[in-house]
């Protein structure tokens, strides 16, 4: 039997995530728990990453986030820009809550051809599409507290619009409606929104991001339903090595994860548009880990760039409200770049931190008696900044069962 070796990658950085414009703002990015490159709010509490998108040279990361304490609560748009997807700026918050609701999590697309009416003078529109979620609605007892609307910006997204007719898709009656990922399909040419909606995923197309026409439904029976459906993204990959083009279907959910928090699985499969359809029935994890939830894709990177690059909240719901932290609670994950293999006639997804942390390495060491059988501890002193890299024997193992029997506890 051949010898396969699968490589986990375990990376510790000690450099500046943020870039701070005052000293005091650079005390508070050399707090304790404070990590130093994994992207963290300057104040208050944070979640789900929401409307990624790229656009002239920088990379937007907008999430959800109360400002004004470290706990969970009115939901805004808070906003980040990077370069090199390593150091990050904050900006000042871009969505805060209306008359119509809290800001609950989106995405964010560039409507180049306009097709929003939207832009002016011959600069496309930045457009969020997101949830609002309205409390008084709910306290109420209507399911009907969920909709989805629409911003534009037109300076880079350092102001907004909201749309003056929103919402764009009222509920119907579903009291989990939420969470739209949108893109634009080329093949149909229309914009396609990926809906979490209780426990499966709605598609609706539009032809202007206003007015949505819903086209199938997909999860009834197949993947994890142990929790809500929660951050769906959905968006083609070529598989490693082919010309083939499958498309991946991410879906969070909370609880029901393989480690009994909040998870996200995935699905592969072929979309026209209209439908999706999966390859096997079998259910499948990002990850296997408890730190890395709701995660979604970056939009309108450019094709000569060619990758599908991810960010998730590095946390659980587990103990997100119990982190030891003053002043600022919740970080997410290091972007990670998206790769589609196929494996025993299936696919897997292979995450890669992104080539941009290559600029950070210097030197190596071998650790002395690495080997290692069963469960076995390992004493070693840390010198930051660090990368572990780990090469696992799967000889008696296959590819379809490799993240849950291998893995290493850091403590």
């Amino acid at each position: 039997m051949m010898k396969t070796f699968y490589k986990l990658l375990v990376v510790v950085f000690i450099l500046s995530a943020c870039e701070p414009s005052a000293n005091n703002q650079q005390e508070k990015y050399n707090e304790q728990y404070r990590s130093k490159v994994h992207f963290s709010p300057e104040t208050g509490w944070a979640n789900d990453p929401n409307g990624m998108v790229y656009y002239d040279g920088e990379y937007h990361l907008f999430f959800q986030h109360n400002p004004d304490t470290t706990i969970w609560g009115p939901m805004h748009w808070g906003h980040a820009v990077s370069k090199d997807l390593i150091h990050w700026e904050q900006l000042p918050i871009a969505l805060y809550p209306d008359s119509l609701g809290w800001i609950f999590s989106g995405s964010a697309v560039i409507d180049w051809e306009n097709t929003s009416g939207l832009g002016e003078n011959g600069v496309p529109p930045m457009v969020a599409i997101f949830t609002y979620h309205n409390r008084e609605l709910e306290n109420t007892g209507t399911d009907k507290f969920q909709s989805q609307g629409i911003a534009y910006s037109l300076d880079k997204g350092r102001s907004w619009t909201k749309y003056e007719n929103n919402p764009v898709l009222p509920n119907p009656g579903i009291r989990d409606f939420r969470d739209p990922k949108v893109m634009w399909h080329p093949e149909s040419e229309k914009w396609i929104m990926t809906l979490a909606v209780l426990d499966h995923i709605n598609f609706y197309s539009s032809p202007n991001l206003i007015d949505w026409t819903l086209e199938s439904e997909f999860g009834e029976g197949i993947g994890a339903h142990g929790g809500v459906w929660e951050c769906p993204d959905l968006f083609p990959l070529q598989v490693e090595g082919t010309d083939e083009i499958k498309w991946v279907l991410l879906v969070s959910i909370n609880p029901g994860g393989p480690n009994g928090g909040s998870a996200t699985q995935y699905f592969v499969g072929e979309f026209d548009g209209h439908v999706f359809e999966p390859h096997g029935e079998r259910t499948k994890w990002l990850d296997y880990g408890k730190d890395n939830y709701a995660g979604v894709t970056w939009s309108d990177i450019p094709d000569e760039d060619g990758r599908r690059i991810l960010i998730g909240w590095m946390n659980n719901w587990q103990y997100a409200n119990e982190i030891p932290t003053s002043g600022w609670r919740g970080a997410f994950t290091l972007p990670r770049t998206l790769e589609l293999t196929e494996i025993y006639n299936d696919y897997l997804l292979v995450s890669s931190p992104v080539k941009e942390f290559e600029k950070l390495k210097s030197g190596s060491k071998k650790i002395s008696g690495s080997t290692v059988s069963g469960m076995q501890e390992i004493n070693m002193k840390p010198q930051f900044p660090m990368e572990i890299n780990l090469n696992f024997n799967t000889e008696n193992n296959t590819a379809m069962n490799f993240g849950e029997r291998f893995g290493i506890i850091l403590s």
